[in-house]
């Protein structure tokens, strides 16, 4: 078998996905950069963010879920957040068996303080898309996410 076929002269598919992969790499190295400028990095705040967006609190499962990763590997995660008090982890109120997730006043404060910035180095990224071409990919993204295996 000859391994150029499959890493030369690839059909269209193939060569979108690994655009679509690149892409993405240098989009979040554009963001990660912005993170590393303030002497945090993006997997924290992607934490802080989605606890924040679910109202301040949830459950370690839900969120290892909202972000991709197991539980084991979510409960090392938080370690750090909670040592610098963004966090507070606690017994959940219903279900003793249960802990919960807060973001604390400095979780918020530290999200209210950095995520302009990185929203703004977001934006300056797609400026090379207008709003329609940014809504095309947007449905295209959003297609492409639903489509069954």
């Amino acid at each position: 078998m000859d391994i150029q076929k499959y890493v030369t002269n690839q059909p269209l598919e193939v060569q979108t996905f690994f655009a679509l992969v690149d892409t993405t790499a240098h989009l979040v190295a554009t963001s990660e950069k912005y993170w590393f400028s303030k002497n945090l990095n993006g997997a924290r705040i992607r934490i802080l963010v989605e606890i924040a967006k679910a109202g301040g609190n949830i459950l370690p499962s839900v969120l290892a879920g909202r972000i991709g990763v197991t539980k084991a590997n979510i409960s090392a995660m938080l370690i750090p957040l909670e040592q610098l008090g963004y966090i507070h982890i606690s017994n959940h109120p219903e279900d003793g068996r249960k802990r919960r997730i807060v973001l604390s006043p400095e979780g918020e404060r530290l999200l209210l303080d950095v995520m302009p910035g990185n929203r703004e180095t977001i934006a300056k990224n797609m400026k090379s898309l207008d709003e329609t071409e940014m809504k095309q990919l947007l449905s295209l993204l959003h297609k492409l996410h639903k489509k069954p295996d």
